[in-house]
Order: structure tokens, then C-alpha cells, then sequence
């Protein structure tokens, strides 16, 4: 049986366990409420499985095991940054998220954003964020599309066209067949499935290039000046940029729509504890092996076109045929369990957020799977026409959104006063920085896109509040 084979029937095992996972979530929704977050009744396992599956996604499995690749040692400067951003989110913003979205009916984001204020303020609101998440999540889901379409061509040699159009129909079939539910049901699975390919892959790669005592001598040998420091080529000023814009990613996690839903989704807060401790762990575990992964790939393979290839070639090295068909699972669940929370996150921004609340009905539902289409197919057609890296991508959708909607989040549950006018120009500010400095040349660890909108926002907000 040839190794193109055993991994097709252990993928389309995988994938039928999916949908079939979709069908019986439909079974579970039956409104609106059901469709976007699980009808509020989410466990606190599923709950932070669901988060960091979608969380995680291909930027973790192909972006950071490419970055280690790529730059070396300084690229770990990103993960105690994500570790502080994703546990302030469950630490802080969780527990307090979660309480108000049940007192007061929260649905979505949106609905946290215009708690307060006139009707007119509010549908300005309404419509801005649901602009700014469609337009991010539409790079961001097409960043999603481009690894499954790497999948898989690397794996059956298929045209990278035809393989993203694969990639995008399995993500919108079962995202579209049970909603929010299917999603977290299937995000647990991808989720387990990730984790343990980030402790598998480079545990076995570090065995293979000498152990941790002989790792650093061999890696040495083959790096360059630049990729054996921490601040890769900086020194000075510029490398105190490198690292707080490194660490600064952490900053997006609180402003991401796919993962604040987690939050509101949530049953109880009583066991939070356990939902923060499984999603903080989960975040360093493998954002930390996909990175030593990464240079382990630098010793075993000295040159390769794209950096962000290196999983899929040590995954041949490494391990058995079906053993890899699963690791190339794990690659898929990356993909999908982020692509279908966010598709989600997309369609409730129109269905629930600008169709407001007159109709609770299957309207809305069918307006939500027609969301869900569309925003496929643009994503298929920018990750056709429009390639880049997946790294890149993920982390201008990512910056967007955080400057965003985060300093918002943040003044709101930390009991400011907001002024409903304000909200919106702080938010296109917050946006449209960030666009400015992603389009400008890039500063050591991209500092000025990661820091300077998303302080500027809070600072807007806390000077246009209302006073105590």
C-alpha cells in the first residue's frame, strides 16, 4: 500500500469523524442563540479546547516550526508574550465575560461593545465591527485555507488550486451543518490531536539530532550569527523594539472575537480554574515545541525553499506512513478549527449584529450559512491570487482585530464609563493604524504595529470617559 494512500483513508477516516461530529450539532441547534454559542451551556473542558484548537491554528504547526526554522533562537521571544496575552484573557477577561454575557443575553461580541448608548451609536457600531471582522477574518480564513492547500499538495502532489478549493469545501460543509456546537465538539478532537503532535514531533526530533545535551552543539554548527542570538541581528535600542514588539503579540489575544465567544459560551465560572490551567498549558506546550521543532529541522535539513514546509518534511523523516497520515490530520485540525470559528464569528456579525433582533427564526440561520459561503469563497480566491505567508497574514488579522476591539474589552470590564461615541472612533483608530504600520517597512519585531494602536486606544478611552 503506497504512503499516499494509507494517509487518504486515515484522512478521510478523520474527516467523516468531523462531519458526522457537525451532524449531531445540528441536532442541538434550533435558534440563534444555539447556532453562535452553543446556547451558553459549553463545559469548561470543551470550553478551553475549543479555544486553543482555535486559537492555535496553522500558525502555530507551520508558521512558528517555520519561524524557528527561519530565525532561530529569538524566535521564543513570541511565546512568553502569547502565554501573557492568552492567560490575562482567561485569568481576567474570562470570569468577568462569562457572568455578564449570561446576565445580560450577550450573544455576540458586538452585543458587549454597544451594551450602552442610543440606538443610532449602536448601529453605527454594529455595522463598523462587523466591517472590521469580515475584512479581517476574510485574510485570516484565507491564511487557513493556503495550509490546507499546502497540505495537501505536499501530501498527494495535487495543483495547489485545487487543493485549497478541497481545504475550503470541508471547512464550509461542516461549519454550516450544526454551528457553534459542531465547531466545539470538533475543535475538542483537533485540539487533543494538536497537542499531542506538538509533543510527539519534536520530542522524536530531538532524539534524532542527539538529545538535549548534543542539541545546541549540533544546531551551532549549521546556524548563522543571527540565528544563535536573541536578538536575532538587533542590538541597542532597536533590539529592546525586537523584543517588547515580539512579546507584544500577546497584546491581540483579548480583542479576537473567535475566542472571546469561548468565554460567553461558557455554562458556569465555577470551574474556571480548570478551563485556565488546560488553555495557558496547551498554549506554551506547543507553541514552545513547534519552535524547537523548527531548529531541530535546521539541523536534519540544511536548505529548503519554504521554511514554513519543515513540519511536513521531518514528519517523513520522523515517522511511520500512518503515523504521519496523522500528523497531517493534526496539520487539517489546526486549519479547521480555526477557520470554522471564525467563519462563525463572521456570520453572527451579520445574521445577529446587523439584522438586529426582530427575527429569531430559521431566516437568520439560512442568512448565516449564506454568510458562511460567501466569506469561503472570497478567502479560496485571496489565498489563490493573493498568496503570502501563513505567518504574516495570521498576525496582521490577528494585530487588526486586537487594536481593535481588545481596548475595549479591557475598559468595559475593568468598570470604565465608556462614552458610546467614543467606542467608534477608537476603534477605527485603533484599525487604521494598524493598517498604516503594517503597510509602512517594519520595525525590529514589528513594535510600532503590535504597541502604538492598541495603547493609543486605551489612552483614548480613558481620557473620554465619563467621570465617576
Amino acid at each position: 500500500m503506497s504512503k499516499e494512500l494509507i494517509v487518504l483513508i486515515t484522512l478521510i477516516v478523520y474527516i467523516t469523524l468531523l462531519i458526522t461530529l457537525g451532524y449531531f450539532g445540528s441536532r442541538r441547534t434550533h435558534n440563534n442563540t444555539d447556532f453562535f454559542i452553543g446556547g451558553r451551556t459549553l463545559g469548561p473542558f470543551v470550553a478551553a479546547m475549543s479555544y486553543v484548537a482555535s486559537s492555535a491554528s496553522a500558525w502555530v504547526m507551520l508558521g512558528l516550526s517555520g519561524l524557528g526554522y527561519a530565525v532561530g533562537v529569538s524566535a521564543f521571544w513570541v511565546v512568553p508574550g502569547l502565554i501573557l496575552g492568552h492567560g490575562f484573557s482567561w485569568l481576567w477577561v474570562a470570569p468577568r465575560l462569562q457572568k455578564l454575557s449570561h446576565s445580560e443575553k450577550l450573544v455576540t461580541v458586538t452585543d458587549f461593545l454597544i451594551i450602552d448608548g442610543t440606538e443610532a451609536t449602536k448601529k453605527q457600531i454594529r455595522i463598523f465591527t462587523a466591517i472590521i471582522i469580515i475584512f479581517c477574518f476574510m485574510f485570516y480564513v484565507a491564511a487557513q485555507l493556503q495550509a490546507a492547500g499546502g497540505t495537501f499538495a505536499v501530501t498527494f502532489n495535487l495543483p495547489l488550486t485545487v487543493s485549497i478549493l478541497l481545504g475550503g469545501l470541508v471547512i464550509m460543509t461542516y461549519t454550516m451543518l450544526g454551528g457553534f456546537w459542531a465547531v466545539s465538539l470538533t475543535d475538542t478532537l483537533q485540539g487533543s490531536l494538536m497537542l499531542i503532535a506538538a509533543i510527539i514531533l519534536p520530542t522524536l526530533a530531538l532524539i534524532e539530532v542527539g538529545g538535549i545535551v548534543d542539541f545546541w552543539q549540533n544546531y551551532s554548527t549549521v546556524a548563522t550569527v543571527e540565528q544563535l542570538s536573541l536578538g536575532d541581528s538587533h542590538s541597542g535600542i532597536m533590539l529592546a523594539g525586537f523584543i517588547i514588539g515580539s512579546m507584544s503579540i500577546g497584546l491581540g489575544a483579548v480583542g479576537q472575537p473567535h475566542l472571546l465567544t469561548r468565554f460567553m459560551s461558557l455554562k458556569s465560572g465555577k470551574k474556571m480554574r480548570m478551563a485556565q490551567i488546560i488553555a495557558v498549558s496547551f498554549i506554551a506546550i506547543s507553541m514552545t515545541g513547534m519552535i524547537i521543532l523548527g531548529m531541530c529541522g535546521k539541523i536534519m535539513v540544511s536548505e529548503i525553499s519554504n521554511s514554513e514546509d519543515i513540519f511536513f518534511l521531518l514528519t517523513d523523516d520522523l515517522l511511520p506512513v500512518v503515523l504521519g497520515g496523522i500528523m497531517v490530520a493534526a496539520v487539517l485540525s489546526a486549519v479547521l478549527s480555526t477557520a470554522d470559528s471564525q467563519l462563525l464569528v463572521s456570520a453572527s456579525s451579520v445574521a445577529h449584529d446587523l439584522m438586529g433582533e426582530a427575527d429569531e427564526g430559521k431566516s437568520r440561520l439560512i442568512v448565516s450559512r449564506l454568510v458562511i459561503v460567501g466569506l469561503c469563497i472570497f478567502a479560496v480566491v485571496t489565498s489563490i491570487f493573493l498568496p503570502s505567508d501563513i505567518f504574516s497574514r495570521v498576525l496582521f488579522a490577528w494585530n487588526a482585530l486586537g487594536a481593535s476591539i481588545g481596548p475595549v474589552v479591557i475598559m468595559r470590564l475593568a468598570g470604565f464609563k465608556l462614552r458610546p461615541k467614543a467606542i467608534l472612533p477608537t476603534m477605527l483608530v485603533g484599525f487604521s493604524l494598524t493598517i498604516v504600520f503594517f503597510l509602512r517597512a517594519d520595525a525590529p519585531g514589528d513594535f510600532l504595529e503590535r504597541t502604538v494602536p492598541f495603547i493609543l486606544c486605551i489612552v483614548i478611552l480613558y481620557v473620554t470617559r465619563r467621570k465617576q
